[in-house]
């Protein structure tokens, strides 16, 4: 199993790539956010390794959060690598986690090749779906977490608290419930 690569590129196209390693190119598929941010001719990837009946696909990242991702939805009946590499390419891992815990369909049917019942169960599927973020986001989404339990311990509705939250900037639990309490005063 092939779980990473790192060489140089022979080729590259938005949404793949020809990586040379020690002399053996491999095709690799990507999603157009990694094809953007890989600048450079050497390239370092995460690679899930799809083996089929007909076919060995190696689908590459930049960030692990998106390869993450990416594994995490082709597991949803369904959902195939080529919409979870369409889905990697329309969202970030932090924006697709923010989608996902506000229930949002809309934004979900937005990417190519998944209509109304592919979202919805993609959402069902996905609830509590978390991304690991680098330490300064994981506390401020801790935080945010925890205010959004305390909120609605005290009665308000999910989907308010959390649009209210989004427009917070307090970083620490208490703060935030503080400044929120002030918004639903309003």
């Amino acid at each position: 199993m092939i779980v990473g690569l790192e060489g140089k590129i022979e080729r590259k196209e938005p949404t793949l790539l020809h990586i040379n390693v020690s002399g053996i190119i491999y095709e690799v598929f990507v999603s157009l956010n990694c094809g953007s941010k890989i600048t450079k001719n050497e390239v370092k990837l995460f690679v899930t390794h799809i083996i089929r009946e007909d076919a060995q696909n190696l689908y590459g990242f930049v960030d692990i959060n998106e390869k993450k991702l990416f594994d995490t939805v082709i597991k949803i009946n369904g959902v195939g690598p080529k919409v979870g590499l369409a889905i990697c390419s329309t969202f970030t891992p932090s924006s697709f986690s923010q989608i996902v815990s506000s229930n949002d369909i809309s934004m979900l049917k937005r990417v190519p090749g998944i209509g109304p019942k592919g979202a919805s169960r993609i959402l069902v599927e996905l609830s509590g779906f978390v991304i690991d973020f680098n330490e300064h986001d994981a506390n401020s989404s801790n935080a945010s977490l925890e205010a959004s339990l305390a909120l609605e311990t005290l009665g308000f509705k999910k989907d308010i608290v959390s649009n209210i939250l989004k427009s917070c900037t307090s970083t620490t639990t208490s703060e935030l419930v503080k400044e929120a309490l002030k918004k639903l005063q309003k």
